[in-house]
């Protein structure tokens, strides 16, 4: 269940953001979701009407009345970052929530034109399983989360019709796929050949996914 949403500055859909928040609150309740503004993320919250519990980021790239918004925010706990730092205002969002005990985190605005920041934004999974949190990313197109081996995956709760799948930091040996288009059966999958692995589709009401080990991307997408 998710427990944090980080709202970051990249291209977001707020008619599609507002009625996925809008599930999870309906599901956990308002009080048991936080919600974190990274930087320029905080315009979402200002345009929606939403209030985030934290605002994180140096700040630098809200507009002016982004400014006046973030002045407004007494009750709302606020870390400013200096303009020169090592971590992005995402990875600095993410770690604010695994500092408050957050376990699974779900990453709004993370994706984006910037390749670079995507590119980082996507290392955070990798970050949060090294720190014991499942951190995924959403947009209207797109469901991306790293996988453990064994992960079932249910035709009916697929995020879109396609699942394509990555070795992430390292070769991924044994990857068996079950119940798709296109199987595999103790593939020893690498970067070269990922290709292998794009735009595969549930066919049988249960997928299975397992592998020997290494790290799994799975992406999940609408078009």
């Amino acid at each position: 269940m998710i427990d944090t949403v980080v709202v970051s500055g990249g291209n977001i859909q707020t008619g599609f953001a507002l009625d996925f928040l809008d599930k999870i609150m309906k599901k956990t309740g308002r009080e048991k979701l936080c919600l974190i503004a990274a930087d320029r993320g905080l315009e979402f919250f200002m345009e929606t009407g939403l209030t985030p519990d934290a605002a994180v980021g140096d700040f630098d790239s809200l507009s002016a009345s982004g400014r006046k918004y973030l002045a407004t925010l007494e009750s709302v706990q606020v870390k400013r970052l200096k303009p020169e730092k090592d971590d992005s205002d995402t990875q600095s969002a993410v770690d604010l929530a695994l500092e408050m005990g957050a376990r699974e985190i779900l990453l709004l605005g993370a994706l984006g034109s910037r390749v670079d920041h995507v590119l980082a934004n996507l290392g955070l999974l990798t970050m949060g399983k090294e720190r014991g949190a499942d951190i995924s990313i959403l947009d209207a197109n797109n469901y991306i989360r790293l996988i453990k081996s064994g992960t079932e995956l249910r035709k009916n709760e697929q995020f879109g019709r396609f699942v394509s799948f990555f070795p992430v930091g390292g070769d991924v040996p044994g990857l068996v796929l079950e119940g798709f288009k296109y199987p595999l059966n103790g593939h020893y999958l690498t970067v070269s050949d990922s290709g292998l692995t794009v735009s595969n589709e549930i066919i049988a009401e249960k997928a299975k996914v397992s592998f020997e080990k290494g790290s799994l991307l799975m992406i999940m997408s609408r078009d």
